[in-house]
């Protein structure tokens, strides 16, 4: 019996209900309290949910380990500004790659403020510190404005980051950015979303390929390829969302563009994901990813995580800003 339930069993039944919510409350905040100033031991905690032993912070072993070392033991600040989906776009316009940028149509820091006039009539909403938080509008004569507005004031005063146990994502100034929606039908095959490639890149150098479509709420399906589009099935593990493609999918006409912009973009870290759209044979830049599945990636093997881990860790820890 929890606290709150202890002191709701003392109180009159006509006042219990309302204190007993309040009491929860005040839990949950001090619950907040304790993941916000206690991330490193919540991390931790979270891992061992996930494998069954704690995070070896002195000796990490795989990726899972050097992604949270590198995330509670060094300066993550530049993290926090590549993995702002905003502030990004002036990263990648500096190393020269302005025109894999998908056109930017409104930012805002009210969701209030949204002039959904101003937008066309097909165009896609997003946080800007999130995952996954996207709403695709297809036909705007037929959206809920409202909705969409009380949708995004809800999310943006979530601290992303601080459930998940992702101290960077806690400095990113939430906002609401709107793009240019892409053509899920100018792809190399057909998917019911847009194909993520998202390629693993280890101290400024591309190491492989994963590549994700059929993208729904609930599942995607993922394959790993290396630089030369070789499909390597041994190093996935499926599981209830993600679920391993059954044939390696079309090499995309770009990929050899996607390489070379996703090394430029790489330089100077130990280790990131850097991800890309393909649209009528153009890559297109998606975002930059530092704590993959927040460091408790369960779709790769063992074998695979402990793979690139050693390359992280083979060279002396590049400057991370």
């Amino acid at each position: 019996m929890t606290t709150v339930q202890k002191i709701g069993h003392l109180i009159p039944g006509v006042i219990r209900y309302p204190l007993h919510r309040f009491l929860h409350r005040v839990e949950d905040k001090f619950d907040e309290i304790y993941r916000i100033h206690h991330m490193k031991e919540y991390a931790n905690q979270l891992y061992k949910e996930t494998f069954g032993y704690n995070i070896d912070w002195e000796h990490p072993r795989d990726l899972n380990e050097v992604i949270n070392v590198l995330a509670f033991t060094t300066n993550t600040r530049m993290w926090s500004r590549l993995a702002d989906k905003y502030r990004v776009r002036k990263y990648v316009k500096s190393k020269g790659l302005e025109h894999i940028l998908v056109p930017l149509l409104g930012v805002w820091k009210n969701p209030d403020d949204i002039d959904f006039s101003k937008l066309p009539d097909k165009f896609v909403l997003k946080a800007n510190n999130g995952s996954g938080d996207v709403i695709i509008v297809n036909d705007k004569s037929q959206i809920n404005e409202s909705e969409i507005k009380l949708f995004f004031k809800q999310l943006l005063k979530e601290q992303f980051g601080m459930w998940s146990a992702e101290p960077h994502y806690l400095r990113i100034p939430p906002r609401v950015i709107a793009e240019e929606l892409l053509d899920v039908n100018a792809q190399p095959i057909n998917s019911s979303s847009l194909i993520d490639y998202k390629i693993w890149c280890i101290n400024g150098k591309p190491q492989y390929v994963w590549a994700c479509y059929n993208r729904t709420k609930d599942s995607v399906q993922v394959g790993t390829f290396d630089l030369n589009w070789q499909f390597h099935p041994e190093l996935s593990v499926s599981t209830d969302h993600y679920q391993l493609m059954e044939k390696p999918i079309v090499k995309p006409e770009s990929l050899s563009k996607m390489l070379e912009y996703a090394e430029r973009l790489s330089q100077g870290f130990p280790q990131v994901r850097v991800d890309f759209y393909e649209v009528n044979g153009k890559p297109y830049f998606g975002e930059m990813t530092f704590t993959s599945a927040a460091g408790r990636m369960d779709f790769y093997t063992s074998e695979f995580l402990t793979l690139l881990g050693k390359q992280v860790l083979k060279k002396k820890r590049t400057k991370i800003y």
